[in-house]
């Protein structure tokens, strides 16, 4: 596998039902791998790589191990999921885009993509140029909670508790750039308010310590907070997207809570170096559609929040679309905002 050595510190390799396909594949080929520019041939002849550039067990890993392996099992080979975190996602892309453009190196990624370039001024690679795009995955939800004991009950006590104690509330995040820390900006620009903001590396210690009444409050997305929230293990008071999550029914919108200028979704789409063959591209789109159909993953998304996206939205061309559309709104965002990234 055509890789760095840094990929090879967290291996979970998930072995797909199609092994025979394999088999004839790379008899079919001579066991030559594709290179960059080359025909797919017998592609895949070795394991493919999935670059999660969060942590394990996060949200973006969980929509990850999810479609792995129907996707393992469309292509008939076996998909590798590695973490590669560090500095809000931009590590583990960055490496992917230098990686040999031959469909062994895949790229999961969620909303960050899109305001990476904004965020960093020394970023490495431009996610439009660098990358070719393969599909979208899912659209998750993000969800406002706090510590189960805080003292608001509403999404209108608590805007106006923390315009009352700003100086003192804590609105924890996974680090800059990441979801929760973008979610969490625009709370605060939603509210008029600005709160001291505790970064962690990773949604999980964030959550944790969150459940553990360490910080006050934080957005985070469904396939993180579902759990805890059916459980009461924390606050929820409302979740960031048009309409009631099904799996949280009682849990009210944005809007409808009073606070109608939070919207926000984290998409995830899959990514290959640019220069990856495109019939290598296009089987890896096909083995997205029939994963996002598979009714395993749909129930699983189901549970935690979220919905696989429509076929016609897990393909190139609606990626890349999506891609464009997002830069060009989180750079006015961030820009208001006045932040940056190291």
């Amino acid at each position: 596998m055509r890789t760095t050595s840094r990929y090879l510190a967290a291996t979970r390799v998930i072995t797909a039902i199609g092994v025979v396909s394999l088999v004839a594949a790379c008899s079919g080929s001579g066991g030559t791998p594709a290179t960059g520019g080359a025909s797919s041939g017998g592609y895949p002849d070795q394991n493919i790589t999935f670059v999660v550039p969060f942590s394990a067990g996060g949200p973006t890993d969980t929509v990850t191990r999810m479609i792995a392996e129907p996707m393992a099992a469309k292509l008939g080979g076996k998909i590798v999921v590695q973490n590669v975190e560090g500095a809000g996602g931009t590590v583990g892309a960055g490496e992917v885009s230098r990686a040999e453009p031959d469909g062994y190196n895949v790229l999961m990624h969620h909303i960050g993509m899109s305001t990476a370039p904004a965020l960093y001024q020394n970023l490495g690679y431009k996610p439009l140029e660098n990358f070719e795009m393969v599909g979208l995955v899912t659209e998750v939800p993000m969800t406002i909670v706090a510590r189960k004991d805080f003292a608001p009950k509403t999404l209108q006590d608590l805007v106006t508790y923390v315009k009352a104690n700003a100086d003192k509330v804590t609105l924890a995040n996974a680090g800059i750039g990441a979801a929760s820390h973008l979610c969490g900006l625009l709370f605060q620009t939603a509210a008029g308010v600005k709160l001291q903001e505790v970064p962690y590396e990773g949604t999980g210690p964030a959550l944790t310590d969150l459940v553990g009444g360490q910080v006050d409050f934080m957005c985070d997305q469904t396939t993180n907070t579902s759990g805890q929230i059916s459980a009461g293990e924390v606050k929820a008071y409302a979740v960031t997207t048009p309409e009631r999550v099904k799996s949280l029914p009682d849990l009210p919108t944005t809007t409808e809570a009073g606070l109608p200028k939070l919207q926000v979704s984290v998409w995830h789409g899959l990514y290959v170096p640019k220069g990856t063959p495109q019939d290598v591209v296009q089987k890896l789109s096909e083995a997205l559609k029939t994963a996002l159909a598979d009714q395993k993953v749909i129930d699983q998304m189901a549970k935690l929040g979220t919905a696989p996206v429509p076929a016609e939205d897990a393909t190139p061309q609606a990626h890349r679309a999506k891609l464009e559309e997002q830069i060009g709104t989180w750079a006015k965002v961030i820009a208001d905002a006045g932040i940056k990234a190291s």
